[in-house]
């Protein structure tokens, strides 16, 4: 994390490098409203595990699976009179050495239902390059 006019130095001269020399970056950050300034793609990842692909404007605008929910309602709004989702993660992030049977997630998620615990759900794509793997998006 840097400050803000550092962040926006160094994520203009980001941009203009990739432009000027056409080449693309992996971008690895917890911050979201930042990659969606820089990133045409998105990738979220819960305990090692790729949860949800798409386009920023698509996963931005109408993320699919319930981690994602719940980061992009984290996300801080500058106007107060926008109404955002109350998508909220509730208990703790399991150890990653004992990773629970299923889907990784399912301790924390509102739609977790049987299936979430045996069987760890596959990366399906959904069209336009956006995948999610979830039972139930």
């Amino acid at each position: 994390m840097l400050d803000v006019s550092i962040r926006t130095s160094i994520s203009n001269l980001m941009m203009w490098i990739r432009e000027e020399l056409s080449i693309s970056y992996l971008y690895i950050t917890h911050d979201l409203a930042t990659a969606k300034n820089i990133c045409d793609k998105i990738g979220i990842i819960y305990l090692g595990k790729l949860v949800e692909e798409a386009n920023v404007e698509e996963l931005v605008d109408s993320p699919l699976h319930p981690y994602t929910q719940a980061l992009i309602a984290a996300v801080p709004y500058p106007d107060p009179s926008v109404e955002k989702s109350k998508a909220i993660i509730k208990g703790e992030v399991p150890n990653p050495i004992y990773l629970p049977s299923g889907c990784r997630f399912h301790n924390r998620c509102p739609k977790m239902q049987e299936i979430c615990t045996k069987e760890e759900p596959i990366l399906k794509d959904r069209g336009n390059g956006r995948r999610v793997a979830c039972h139930f998006a």
